[in-house]
Parts: C-alpha cells; structure tokens; sequence
C-alpha cells in the first residue's frame, strides 16, 4: 500500500496532475499600466513613483581589461575614449545613442551620474570645475584677495627668524658635513 495514500486519505491521484503550460499575464495580472512598451503592475492600485530628474551627463569608467573582449566591444571602448588606463574615465552625454553604447558594454563600466550640487558651470567656470569619483561636478571660484590674508602675509615677510633660501641652505650644508 501507498504510504502517501495512508497520511492523507483525502489526496487523489487525479488532483495531484501538474499543468507546465504558460501562463497569460493579460488574465492573470490585471491593472497593468503601458510607459513606453513596458508594462508595469504597482503593488497597490494608487501608488505613485516619485519624480524623478534624469542626469544630463555619465561619468563612465572602465573597470574590466580589454583582453578578452569580442572586437565589437573593444571598438566600442575605443570610441569612447577608454582604450587606455584603467583608471580612466570619459564623460558622456545621456542619449539614447550613448545609452545603447554603454548596455552593450555594462559589464565592462562603471557608470554614474554627473550631478551639480552648486549649479552647472558656466563658460568662464571651466578651468575651475573639479569632477569627483562619485559623480559631483564642483565649481572651485577664484575667490580673490582677502585682508586678513594680506595681513598674514605681510607678518610672515617682515619676521626676522623666518625660514628662508639662505638659511635653509646653510643649514643643509652643514648637515652634510657632519651627520651625526
């Protein structure tokens, strides 16, 4: 006698068939809202995504070797200017174009978002635009002279015990001589 048959008397073997077939979301999930071919199911039927401001700019950096790679994706790499280094990075704009590019090669990048937390730079703010490893995009400014600065500086030439070229280099000659 079936042993299974003996713990669950009510279990049939005519329930126990599996269907393998696939299922149609179309029944099975309803509520489904379209955004550009893509269907998406909320958990709840009032939920809303915050809004969200895409980046203007990808700071893309290559973090695998080139070796290895189908010719396709090395051609790509060298597009973009990440055929050297390791250490490189390339910054790129945030197009559909760009973005293909950069699917096709995800698992060779590092891509971030270029954010500007103190406004973007202007023409004359160029030379003065520093881009960290995590995406900001800061503007250093010229901040100009300052008083107390001048001030400071002013002491610092007109003290007499000061460090300067002679001393220094008396200083080092005699050190060579006698080390010890």
């Amino acid at each position: 006698m079936n042993l299974g048959r003996l713990l669950n008397p009510l279990r049939s073997t005519a329930c126990s068939v599996r269907s393998y077939g696939k299922h149609n979301k179309k029944f099975l999930y309803k509520n489904g809202q379209k955004f550009e071919g893509i269907t998406y199911y909320p958990r709840t039927p009032d939920h809303q995504d915050p809004p969200v401001e895409p980046a203007k700019l990808f700071r893309v950096q290559r973090i695998k070797p080139l070796k290895g790679n189908p010719y396709w994706e090395n051609r790509i790499l060298k597009d973009l200017g990440l055929d050297g280094k390791q250490s490189d990075f390339t910054v790129v704009k945030n197009i559909p174009e760009n973005n293909a590019r950069l699917w096709k090669i995800k698992h060779l990048i590092k891509v971030t978002p270029v954010t500007f937390p103190y406004g973007e730079p202007t023409a004359q703010d160029v030379r003065h635009t520093i881009l960290k490893e995590n995406g900001e995009c800061l503007v250093t400014k010229d901040l100009g002279p300052i008083d107390t600065r001048l001030a400071a500086r002013q002491d610092y030439d007109e003290q007499p015990k000061r460090l300067d070229t002679d001393l220094l280099r008396k200083d080092a000659r005699l050190k060579w001589l006698n080390p010890w």
